[in-house]
């Protein structure tokens, strides 16, 4: 197992030094020269393009309001640029102590000490609920073992990856540059269950099935069935729509908080007010 990860660690190590130029600015200071390529807990080291960076901190339309977290922060550049060019505060997590001590060096040097934070510490141990971002630059199954973290996190908390998805957990967005690649997620609510229905004048059931951002199910009103379909959830936003017994088909979009819906539906032009319990 151990020499299945490190070949797993050699090839992606090849891929990302083939797609990226490290530019020498980004390779440690007097006190501390990291490698590209050295290993770390589970990871190994490779600077993120400035170009990727940017497009990534961009796509999750990152501002001053958010709390960015990186988690395997490095040399802290993610976290500064979330500060030094979008105005946020951020946070970095860093397990290596040189690299963490490194980070906060360059965090000083930036002039950001009031916005930006290094932690040395485990991305597994320490607590990220805060984040409005996350930001990551970890190997695939480092992503798939924080997928239920995040999943648990506030609904509309945005996930940014560098080169890396997650499994089955289809993005958002992929962003693509010509440096790299990343991936976009926002964290779905949880929508699954039973649910009691008032659309209009009518009251009925909603059953609902979840996998990630997308769901499915089945809408019971006078005693009718109706198959749900594109059902899908940004964040706390949602929307489905079901073929109606006289041929039209109803549009559905609306909002989930603290078990309770608020949508509307609309048909043709004609729009009627929706909301449930969960049971």
């Amino acid at each position: 197992m151990l020499q299945v990860a490190k070949n797993f660690c050699a090839v992606a190590l090849t891929c990302m030094a083939v797609a990226f130029t490290v530019s020498a600015q980004t390779l440690g200071d007097d006190q501390y020269k990291p490698t590209v390529g050295q290993s770390g807990k589970d990871v190994v080291w490779v600077p993120s393009p400035d170009q990727l960076v940017e497009k990534m901190l961009r796509t999750a339309q990152v501002t001053d309001k958010d709390l960015v977290y990186d988690l395997g922060a490095g040399d802290g550049k993610i976290a500064i640029a979330a500060a030094l060019y979008h105005g946020a505060r951020a946070v970095g997590i860093e397990y290596n102590p040189d690299m963490a001590a490194l980070a906060q060096r360059n965090v000083e040097r930036s002039g950001l000490k009031d916005k930006v934070r290094i932690i040395r510490g485990d991305i597994f141990e320490e607590d990220f609920s805060s984040a409005t971002v996350v930001t990551l630059y970890l190997l695939p199954q480092l992503n798939i073992r924080l997928k239920p973290i995040l999943q648990k996190m506030k609904p509309g908390t945005r996930v940014v990856s560098n080169s890396f998805n997650m499994g089955d957990w289809l993005p958002e967005e992929t962003i693509e540059t010509d440096r790299g690649r990343g991936y976009f997620w926002i964290i779905p609510a949880r929508i699954e269950g039973q649910w009691s229905v008032q659309l209009g004048g009518q009251t009925g059931q909603l059953s609902l099935q979840q996998k990630d951002q997308m769901f499915d199910g089945t809408l019971i009103l006078q005693g009718q069935s109706h198959k749900l379909a594109k059902g899908r959830l940004r964040g706390s936003e949602f929307s489905f729509e079901y073929p109606r017994g006289d041929g039209s088909v109803a549009k559905v979009t609306g909002q989930v908080e603290a078990g309770r819906l608020q949508a509307q539906q609309q048909v043709l032009s004609a729009a009627v007010p929706m909301s449930a319990q969960k049971q």
